[in-house]
Order: structure tokens, then sequence, then C-alpha cells
């Protein structure tokens, strides 16, 4: 395929050499419409090594000079905090945008990012993968079919205790001060239990309330003394209500005796003639008349060769082994991809070609700028109103994307 001005393929140019990037950097290597792939870190000997295994010929010393370069898009895999501020000086620098998530953590980057895509028509792709989960896939279709009736009450969950990954992750990411950022607050990082239920519904949330809970470890992680974000909730639940009237709760837990190295995200909806519910292995649709086990639709079989995990945590590398599930459809994808690793249950190929797409053809990807805000504002809001003991607050929308 050859889209509007990319008849030659799109350069990307990839923020961070870490854990994440290197599924990435291969799909979009083997991409049909990507002519070039670079790389570049805030460590060089990261860069030096990822680029060296990964095929990348092309790097730079800093983001900054990737900027000033004539690359066509850039792919923020930075830490989370971070992703809002480059977001906006990549699009001021003229460069299409993918970022990992969350959008931004604060309301006034949400609002730019949105304005320099208006500004601009340059494209804006957010990386959440809960969009793409056999999950999400399923209920899409199942209410799409009208077999769910009218949707009143959801649940999106993201239940990834730090005992599993995240210790490492953090120390990989934050060097000798990685206590001081692996207190990130939980309800910063909405995407994949807000994203989840709202890929489904079509909705987004008016207003919140939710309550943290404060951790006793006390192992200086959770720390308002020690924390960058004076933040002390390991765990927080929020209660949202939707544009419809209806109900949306999310639980964000990092201290949680839950397996999320089998499951990290888990999906519950209820409508008045069906409902599906979802646990670490065992998957449920619901009717009036019955139950029917449809876990075997959830299954994603690993593909690729796990040496691109040599950098993953062991306690995260069942989520990056993932593959592809009955319900996806594997035909949309390029040919090239077939047999490439995949993670985060199938959705790291679709994630890579959307993006590739939007750019190449000038559409708008699923996971656009103003789908983004409804996935990242709600958590903002709902760490805000747990800080003021459970207050129920506004969220701001900037409403739809245009057609």
């Amino acid at each position: 395929m050859c889209g509007w001005v990319f008849c030659m393929g799109i350069s990307i140019g990839v923020a961070g050499a870490g854990q994440f990037a290197p599924s990435f950097l291969r799909l979009w290597s083997a991409h049909p419409d990507v002519s070039e792939v670079r790389l570049t870190d805030v460590i060089p000997e990261r860069t030096a090594e990822m680029a060296a295994k990964q095929g990348i010929t092309v790097t730079h010393t800093s983001f900054e000079e990737m900027l000033e370069s004539d690359v066509d898009a850039v792919a923020i895999f930075t830490q989370r905090w971070l992703h809002g501020e480059m977001a906006i000086k990549a699009l001021e620098a003229g460069k299409h945008v993918y970022s990992t998530v969350p959008m931004a953590i604060e309301a006034d980057q949400i609002a730019r990012i949105i304005e320099l895509v208006k500004e601009t028509g340059l494209t804006y792709m957010m990386g959440e993968t809960s969009f793409y989960y056999p999950s999400s896939v399923y209920c899409r279709q199942k209410l799409a079919d009208g077999e769910f009736g009218r949707v009143f009450y959801t649940e999106g969950d993201y239940v990834h205790d730090m005992d599993l990954g995240f210790y490492a992750a953090y120390q990989y990411s934050g060097g000798e001060d990685w206590k001081k950022t692996a207190s990130f607050p939980p309800l910063l990082y909405p995407t994949h239990a807000v994203g989840n239920v709202l890929s489904v519904t079509g909705q987004h949330a008016t207003h919140v309330s939710a309550i943290g809970v404060k951790d006793d470890r006390g192992d200086g992680v959770f720390d308002k003394d020690v924390s960058q974000f004076d933040n002390d909730f390991s765990n927080a639940t929020a209660l949202f209500k939707l544009a419809d009237g209806g109900i949306m709760r999310t639980n964000e837990m990092r201290r949680v005796g839950y397996p999320s190295h089998i499951r990290e995200s888990r999906l519950r909806v209820f409508g008045t003639e069906g409902s599906f519910e979802q646990l670490a292995t065992t998957t449920l649709w619901q009717n009036k008349e019955g139950v029917e086990d449809v876990s075997h639709l959830m299954e994603t079989k690993a593909t690729g060769d796990d040496a691109d995990l040599e950098n993953v945590d062991p306690a995260l590398r069942d989520a990056f082994r993932s593959g592809l599930s009955p319900v996806h459809d594997r035909s949309r994808l390029p040919e090239e991809f077939a047999g490439l690793h995949n993670g985060h249950e199938g959705s790291h190929h679709f994630l890579a070609d959307d993006f590739v797409r939007a750019v190449a053809d000038k559409t708008l990807p699923p996971i656009n700028a103003w789908v983004s805000a409804r996935y990242t504002l709600p958590g903002i809001y709902a760490h805000q109103s747990a800080l003021q003991g459970g207050v129920q607050l506004e969220i701001p929308d900037h409403g739809d994307a245009p057609a």
C-alpha cells in the first residue's frame, strides 16, 4: 500500500530503549510502509546495545537531536510522567507521535496535545493495549449484536503487584533513585482499566469519586518522604458516572495477592440482557438462560523469539509473550508480521500497524488524541478526588474526534 505523500514509507524514531521498545522496533522495521526506524535513549550504551541487537543503523544522541532531524514520526517509550511534555515538543517540531501510556499526567498537557493536533493535522496515537485485548474485541461485538441490551455497569481493573516485575522495572528506568519514581500514583496510570471499559462502551466519564489506600510496607516505596510525586497510595478505587448515566468502577492495585503475570487487566460488563466477567484464568458470558465459558476465546498463543525479552524482567515476560486470540482479525495485519513477537494479549501487532496506517493514509487512529484524553483524564481527576478524601469531581471532556 502507498499512503498520501509517503510512497517510499515513513521513518519512525523511537525514544527510549527500555523493556517495551524491542517488540515495536522489530515490528516497525518489518512493516512494508516504514522505510527506516531510528533509536535514542538518555543512556548512550543502551542505545548502542539495542540498536545492534535490532539492526537499527541510525541513532541519535538525544530526543532533541531526533526532533531536529528529518524523521517523520517519533514513538515515546520513556518514563510515564514524561510522555505529555515529550509529545508536545514532538508535535511542535512537526512530528507525528506515538506515545506509550499514559497520555500525560496533567490536564493542561492533554489540552495542549489536542490543540496541536487540531492546528497541525499531525497524527497522535496513544498505545493503549486494552483496546485490542480479546475481552474488549469480544465485548464490542456482543454490544454491536445487541446481546448486552443496555450496558449500565462496568468494571475495569489493573491489578499489577509491585513484587511481580515492577520493582525491577523501576530499578531499570530509575537508577539509584528508583524509589522516588516507583511511587508513581496508581490512578495516574489509569488507561488499562479505564480504556478497557470505554473501548467497549464508547462512552466517557463525566464525574468521579475515588479512595486511595495508604501503603504500609515500609520499604521506602509509596513513602511521601521519598516520593517524587508526594504519594503514599499503593492501591486505589474509583467510581465514575458515564455520559449515558451508566456506572464504571476501576481498581488500580500495586499491593495485591493476585497473579498479575497471568492476567493484569480484568473486564466486567453488565447489561440488561447479558453480562461478561473475567478472572485470571476464566472468562464467562452470561445471560438470563445460563452461563457459557468463553475462556478459550481469550487465549493468546505466544509467537516470536524470546531473544526480544532479554531485558524484560522474568515476572513480566508472560505479558510480553502473548500472541493472537481466536477473536482477533489476523487478516488486517501485514503479512510481514506473521511469526514476529507480539505481546500484551495480542495488542502489539495492531498497535504498531494502526499507527503506521494512520500516518501513511492520513486517517485518525482508533486511539487518537480525543480518545486518549477520555482514557487518561478520568485517572487524573480520580487521583485528585482521592487526595481530597473521595469528593466527587467533574471530569472535563474535549469532545469526539473530528469526522
